[in-house]
């Protein structure tokens, strides 16, 4: 049996959905914007979804637009928000040096269209400065975009602040927060936010969809035209199972999250805690105290990341290098580097990140395969 510590790429879906997906592939059949009985039933079910999504972010069921994933909610946000924002003043994004390639890849876009980009460090912790952010911004600030939860650290940003610093100064603000739902609590009535975005496949819900908020009031031009789908807001008929599974993964996030926050701390610590013991010569990357529950990255001083992780790879163990390769070399993971890490300390780090399924047994049976593992990882790199 393989032990899954990659909970952070992508999540099993959980049984329940599966269930409700399969219902509604197998019963709905229907267009949702068709007007007979059919169309009505698969409407039914996008309409309950959508207040089961709303529910779990505090937002009103109107303000949920659902996308394919995460990244065309991003794309969405950036590029459909300063497109219907008409003002031609407003001519600088602010962002962060930590940012998702899905949002990076449209500031860039926006950069090559005439906007200045403003992207603002992170600390040894990979934590922003709100005072700093508070001084980026200005009467020529379109939009501030930031990553609510690191997907590689954790590192979860004092968004209510720097946001309400942002609100104070006219200007809206975007959060990425895929990595947040369903590990924090999130409620929109309370945070002064004008979009954020989620994808099902981190939270227990298929891939291939996910959702936009945006605050009511808040004009976005739709990233895909030739429909009346979601309010004139992106064309093309519905997934409809697929936005019954991510309705259903927002439910039980929002019924378990207490439980599920104590339970997954409790795992990673007990990670955190073995390794430390047990392996000399390791640190911990990213904030321990502010980070996401589920969420560990670790340097192993001496050791090639990629090559731990295609050893444990072969004893049943998946996780995450962090590092990425391209064109055939392997770099160093650029949100490390941002953070002032070695890129030698970079190359030789692992993100574990637990979730539904994992178990203290199996966290045992990791700590376990580690210790030597890597002693040949750096006896092989000492060679």
């Amino acid at each position: 049996m393989r032990i899954y510590l990659d909970h952070n790429a992508t999540t099993p879906l959980r049984d329940e959905v599966l269930e409700e997906m399969a219902r509604v592939l197998r019963d709905c059949h229907g267009n949702p914007s068709s007007v007979h009985a059919e169309g009505e039933a698969a409407r039914a079910v996008v309409d309950a979804a959508r207040e089961q999504v709303a529910a779990l972010l505090g937002a009103a069921p109107g303000e949920v637009l659902f996308t394919a994933g995460a990244t065309e909610a991003n794309n969405t946000a950036l590029l459909g928000l300063l497109r219907a924002g008409g003002d031609g003043r407003r001519r600088q994004l602010v962002s962060s040096n930590v940012e998702h390639p899905s949002v990076e890849a449209p500031l860039q876009t926006l950069e090559r269209a005439g906007f200045r980009v403003t992207r603002l460090p992170v600390d040894g912790e990979g934590l922003l400065d709100p005072d700093r952010v508070a001084e980026a911004l200005g009467p020529e600030t379109a939009l501030l975009s930031l990553l609510w939860a690191n997907n590689e650290t954790g590192a979860i940003q004092p968004l209510r602040e720097i946001a309400g610093w942002a609100r104070a100064r006219g200007v809206p603000v975007h959060a990425d927060a895929t990595q947040a739902v369903g590990k924090i609590p999130v409620d929109l009535r309370q945070l002064p936010l004008d979009l954020l975005s989620l994808s099902a496949h981190k939270l227990n819900g298929p891939k291939g969809v996910g959702a936009l908020w945006v605050r009511d009031g808040r004009a976005v031009e739709p990233l895909l035209q030739g429909g009346p789908q979601e309010r004139q807001r992106r064309g093309g008929t519905e997934n409809v199972a697929g936005i019954a599974g991510l309705g259903v993964a927002c439910e039980l996030a929002r019924r378990e999250l207490p439980e599920r926050q104590r339970a997954w701390a409790a795992l990673r610590d007990r990670l955190w805690e073995g390794i430390r013991a047990r392996i000399p010569r390791v640190a911990r990357n990213g904030s321990a105290q502010h980070a996401l529950c589920n969420t560990l990255n670790v340097a192993f001083e001496g050791a090639a990341g990629e090559v731990l992780l295609q050893a444990l790879d072969l004893e049943g163990v998946a996780v995450s290098a962090g590092a990425a390769c391209a064109s055939g070399s392997v770099e160093p993971s650029p949100v490390l580097l941002a953070m002032g890490l070695p890129p030698g300390r970079a190359r030789g780090s692992l993100r574990l990140s637990v979730g539904h399924g994992v178990d203290a047994a199996q966290i045992d049976r990791v700590l376990e395969l580690l210790p030597p593992l890597v002693e040949r990882a750096r006896a092989r790199r000492a060679a």
